[in-house]
């Protein structure tokens, strides 16, 4: 939105030199579901794995300039050390002076300053300023010879003169790290800084892969729209001063000021990304409705009921995933044993049934004179229609909720109809 806003250039870079860690099909994913959201980045992706060099001649320079340092220290030493020490957390500097040369297990760090303080200005967050004696000697190529993320980004950022880095706020305490390395590097290169609210979810605890549902294909998977997503994606920490949410972001881009962020984190509420599905569901034409649809309604009869029936369908339904239900019915009734038990009571189900059988036997087969049947048959039986309608959609359809009872009739056909009617019937019995 900001470099739409601004008339820059959105740029895509896969941070994929952990190699431990890194899968080409995850990779592919980044790039499926960003296009699925619509969010069209300019000219070609850049792959760190493909830029290593850069960064093993930036870490020489490092080292030759004594602003890093080889050290041995596994995890385990290092925890053994800050328990002896009274538990002290982060890099104790034990390998600072120690003169290693490069080899196997080593991995190189950053000399950080002891004195002083790193200061910069963030768009959202303001004035920052961290006294450097807190910041430890962080990693920039790891045991392996892969080069970190702080590393990587420092140096492509300057090279691919990025002006603008926009992160996440978990991010910030890493900034004056990238500034320290800016300067060591002499690179003479300071982007400005904005650093994005959290997102967390319900419980208020930040998104986690390994607590909640954060894959974008998973909602794609679910029915959900990319319009809606993005539409979410988009509020997450900030709103359209005219406070209408539900619009296309191209009108969000033109409303759209990053100094407006949120410094609080942002609540990813699920339940609000299907309200706002929902809505866009509503916008859909119906050619566009039925073709989203049709990857959810599969079956040439289901096919044929959604082509039908498909304005009804699209006034209901949240998530496309949500579809088959209202059509599960085109071949027989669903099974759904509470809905039968709860329309079928007696006396009035045998009534309602009775009285429908009979009255539909003749009737034309038409909406308007099929519902003129069931109003009779309702004051007939001096019951709402609610209940009425009830016996009759579970003989039919399986389910006591669905799409409109008549239009749905009508399209069944008389013989089907009643058919299924005598069936449910029968049952009763």
């Amino acid at each position: 939105m900001f470099a739409r806003k601004v008339g820059g250039e959105f740029l895509l870079r896969i941070e994929d030199t952990d190699t431990e860690r890194n899968r080409p099909e995850l990779t592919d994913n980044i790039l499926e579901m960003l296009e699925w959201l619509g969010l069209r980045w300019d000219g070609e992706p850049v792959r760190q794995s493909d830029r290593t060099g850069l960064y093993t001649a930036a870490a020489e320079r490092l080292v030759a300039s004594g602003r890093a340092y080889y050290c041995e220290c596994t995890a385990e030493q290092l925890q053994a050390r800050n328990k002896a020490a009274g538990g002290k957390p982060g890099y104790d500097g034990f390998c600072r002076d120690r003169g290693l040369e490069p080899g196997p297990g080593r991995a190189l760090r950053f000399r950080a300053p002891d004195h002083g303080t790193t200061d910069f200005d963030d768009l959202i967050r303001g004035a920052i300023s961290i006294d450097n004696g807190s910041i430890e000697d962080f990693v920039l190529l790891r045991s392996n010879g892969t080069p970190t993320f702080l590393l990587a980004n420092i140096v492509d950022d300057a090279d691919m003169q990025i002006t603008h880095v926009l992160r996440g706020e978990e991010h910030l305490n890493g900034t004056p790290k990238y500034l320290l390395l800016s300067e060591a590097l002499q690179l003479d290169y300071r982007p400005v800084f904005a650093h994005l609210p959290l997102l967390v979810n319900e419980q208020r605890k930040k998104l986690s892969k390994r607590r909640d549902d954060v894959s974008v294909g998973d909602y794609k998977a679910r029915g959900f729209l990319p319009e809606a997503m993005r539409n979410h994606l988009a509020l997450l920490g900030w709103g359209p001063p005219d406070g209408i949410e539900v619009r296309p972001i191209e009108e969000m881009i033109e409303l759209f000021r990053i100094e407006d962020v949120n410094q609080s984190p942002a609540l990813f509420d699920v339940k609000k990304l299907t309200f706002l599905n929902g809505e866009w569901m509503r916008r859909l034409d119906a050619s566009d409705f039925v073709e989203r649809a049709s990857e959810f309604v599969r079956g040439a009869d289901e096919h044929a009921a959604l082509i039908a029936l498909a304005p009804f369908a699209q006034e209901r339904v949240k998530v496309l995933d949500e579809l088959p239900a209202y059509f599960d019915w085109v071949h027989a009734p669903a099974e759904d044993p509470k809905s039968w038990d709860k329309a079928m009571k007696p006396p009035l189900g045998t009534q309602v049934l009775d009285g429908i059988i009979e009255s539909y036997e003749d009737a034309p087969w038409a909406r308007d004179d099929l519902h003129a049947r069931f109003m009779a048959l309702s004051e007939r039986l001096e019951t709402s229609a609610s209940k009425v309608q009830g016996p009759i959609r579970v003989a039919v359809t399986g389910r006591i909720v669905g799409l409109p009872l008549f239009e749905l009739l009508e399209y069944l056909g008389r013989d089907e109809t009643l058919a299924r009617l005598r069936t449910g019937r029968a049952r009763l019995v």
